[in-house]
């Protein structure tokens, strides 16, 4: 799922600019430390953090982070207005920053607005329906006794995590970079080795790792930098598959063969590392919410006649539990370098200055998803929370009266939407409907409950849990 990179963002550690006033800023809140100010809080919490500055300050505020002043919007009704200013409200500065840290990838000529139009062709009308039939018939593939090392009945433990994520990393891999040589043992070490990579990413991002976590992140980006070197992925159809399309443009942009396939591994992360994650909360909600696994079983079993491409049209109920599983897990930070001295409005008419140098953040997650004023009970696990009461998909919210515009923001903002997210969502449904139909599948534990979020993944899309849940699953007959 394309969980655009560019909407993963960090604090770098610059020499303190100094304050000074142009009249008219958002307020300052500097901290008690000399140029760290709230680095370390942000970094290890930034919801916890920036929940806390929003009922101290408001939708807009600025804080210092380690010699940077950063300015943090939450009024969800401007964020598509203020976002629109792609000139003075730069996006890809960070993106190199981020390549750099965690890919060990430099692409000082890399064009993300014609990569995200490249990949637009891909994943949409009859690319989009040709790329997800493929997925169909991946995730079937992998669901079989043989490749599951299962005999039909034989009942089997693991972590629901683990098992949501191998499972659609592997589908994902097959689909948009594998190839039929892959057989499932090596499958399974190239899950292992990224898992490992996937781990260590905030600290990469926030330049945190120790020593021996950076031996390990370095041992698993070489592996799987030689797995994914673009001359041995499957590209039959190159010039119309959306990878055989992105290494046209590397190429074009005069990219050398050894970054070209550090840029796949960029490549693979933007594209696999939510998906799974994604899965494993909805089938966590729902074994843990019995009556919401009850009414979309039997969604699902009323529609499993239907073709592949129909199944997924008409369930009202799933599609409002993954629109609630999303609000509560999706936490990418939408980051912008302001280039230079810009004025911005509120939705309540309210203006503000934003300082050249200074950074403008937009955190989705806690608003509109986790506020209170648009949603009752914001951290509850509500499956019908997106249905009308004539079960119907329910669009209309409202905060103090007014019309909230989007009342969650998982695939980012209206001009810089996710290209992948029809994919994204195809492969998720797909996996849960399956496992719903041809599994059995239990808790270990009847009493067990979701485990909590790491907090270091605030910021990198798709939230991670901190531990697992324990499930039981079998092939039925």
């Amino acid at each position: 799922a394309f969980f655009c990179l560019f909407m993963v963002k960090l604090l770098c550690f610059p020499l303190e600019r100094s304050w000074q006033s142009n009249g008219n800023e958002p307020p300052l809140d500097k901290g008690m430390i000399p140029w760290l100010g709230h680095a370390l809080e942000f970094g290890k919490d930034a919801a916890k953090f920036l929940t806390r500055m929003k009922q101290k300050h408001g939708d807009i505020f600025t804080v210092r982070a380690a010699g940077q002043y950063i300015t943090v919007l939450l009024d969800s009704n401007c964020y598509d207005a203020v976002l629109s200013d792609v000139v003075l409200l730069d996006q890809t500065s960070y993106a190199q920053v981020l390549m750099k840290r965690i890919f060990s990838l430099n692409l000082p000529n890399h064009n993300p607005e014609s990569e995200k139009k490249r990949a637009e062709m891909h994943f949409q009308g009859t690319a989009l329906t040709q790329l997800c039939s493929s997925m169909q018939n991946n995730l079937q593939h992998l669901v079989t006794p043989s490749q599951m090392g299962l005999k039909v009945s034989e009942w089997k433990k693991d972590g629901l995590f683990n098992f949501c994520y191998s499972l659609l990393f592997k589908t994902g891999y097959l689909t948009v970079f594998g190839t039929e040589k892959n057989n499932s043992a090596s499958l399974a070490e190239i899950y292992e080795e990224f898992h490992q990579f996937d781990q260590l990413l905030p600290k990469l991002a926030r330049t945190t790792v120790n020593k021996e976590e950076k031996q390990i992140a370095s041992s698993a980006r070489e592996k799987l930098w030689k797995w994914l070197t673009p001359t041995r992925l499957d590209r039959k159809s190159e010039h119309q598959s959306w990878l055989g399309n992105y290494v046209q443009q590397l190429q074009d942009e005069g990219v050398d063969a050894e970054t070209q396939r550090r840029a796949m591994l960029l490549q693979l992360w933007v594209t696999q590392g939510n998906a799974g994650p994604a899965a494993f909360w909805v089938l966590g909600y729902l074994l843990t919410h019995p009556e919401a696994l009850r009414v979309v079983r039997e969604e699902i079993q009323g529609g499993k006649h239907h073709r592949p491409e129909e199944r997924q049209k008409n369930t009202p109920v799933f599609d409002s539990v993954l629109s609630e599983t999303l609000r509560l897990t999706a936490a990418a930070l939408i980051t912008r370098e302001v280039k230079q001295d810009k004025k911005i409005h509120l939705s309540n008419g309210q203006e503000y200055q934003l300082r050249q140098g200074d950074r403008l953040c937009v955190f989705p997650f806690i608003s509109p998803q986790m506020d209170p004023q648009i949603h009752q009970q914001p951290e509850m696990f509500q499956f019908d929370r997106f249905l009308n009461a004539d079960g119907t998909e329910k669009k209309d919210f409202f905060k103090e009266g007014v019309r909230v515009k989007c009342p969650s923001v998982p695939w980012g903002t209206k001009d810089n939407l996710c290209p992948g997210r029809q994919f994204a969502i195809s492969a998720i449904k797909e996996l849960v409907s399956i496992i719903l139909t041809r599994f059995d599948l239990e808790l270990c534990d009847k009493n067990a409950k979701l485990p909590l979020v790491d907090p270091s993944r605030y910021g990198f899309g798709i939230l991670q849990p901190a531990g697992d849940l324990e499930i039981c699953y079998r092939i039925r007959s």
